[in-house]
Parts: structure tokens; sequence; C-alpha cells
């Protein structure tokens, strides 16, 4: 009887201080700034450049020269882009009839913004 007693109070210890060590609060000491501000904030530039430089040609994620290669998620995870580096790659050297953006034109930072607006816009 003893013997069980003690059993359950160490699974209740050892449950009580693995959930009392649980917590979604950030630790102590220091503010941490939200990870999705930065990200936002690219994004947000990403609109901007995108309207700028690729709205004429891709009016809401579409294609007007190549209807069947749309910035959609599901058209650009078919040809297996899936990452900023992927739009910018392509960017840089693209094919079919879009223009080129090279890096005296649009810059390694901006061409990532619009490669995270149009991943995040039109998934």
């Amino acid at each position: 009887m003893f013997r069980i007693t003690m059993q359950a109070c160490a699974v209740v210890l050892v449950t009580a201080s693995l959930l009392g060590g649980c917590s979604n609060e950030p630790p102590q000491g220091g503010e941490r700034p939200p990870a999705a501000a930065p990200r936002q904030q690219q994004v947000q530039r990403g609109e901007e450049l995108f309207r700028q430089y690729c709205a004429a040609c891709h009016p809401d994620g579409g294609n007007v020269s190549d209807p069947e290669r749309t910035l959609r998620g599901r058209a650009l995870r078919s040809h297996h882009i899936t990452k900023p580096q992927d739009i910018v790659r392509i960017m840089r050297t693209p094919i079919s009839r879009m223009i080129r953006f090279d890096a005296a034109t649009l810059s390694d930072e901006d061409a990532g913004a619009i490669a995270e607006y149009v991943l995040y816009a039109f998934r």
C-alpha cells in the first residue's frame, strides 16, 4: 500500500513539474520583437514593387502572355517554384516571353521582397 501511494505521489509530482514548466510566454528579461514583423514589412515592400514592375503582365497573379504560367500557388508548385530564391532565379534568367530583371534593374533585396509577396499573396 505504501509503495503504491509513493508511486502515485511520484507520478503527480512529475506531471505537475512538467506542466508547470510549460509556458507560451517569452522568457523574462527582454522583449523579443515579433518574428512576423520583418517578413510583413518585406511583403508590403514586395507588393509596392510588384505593382511597379510586375502587375502589368501579372495582374492579380495571372499572366497576360502565357495564361498557363500564372503566379498562383498551384501553378508555381507544379513548376517546382516553392521558395523566394526560385522566383528570383526566374526574374534574373526568365523563360518564355518574360523580361529580364537583372541586379542593375532590381536589387537582390527588392527581388526577394517581390518573391516573398508573390508567395504570400497568391498562395
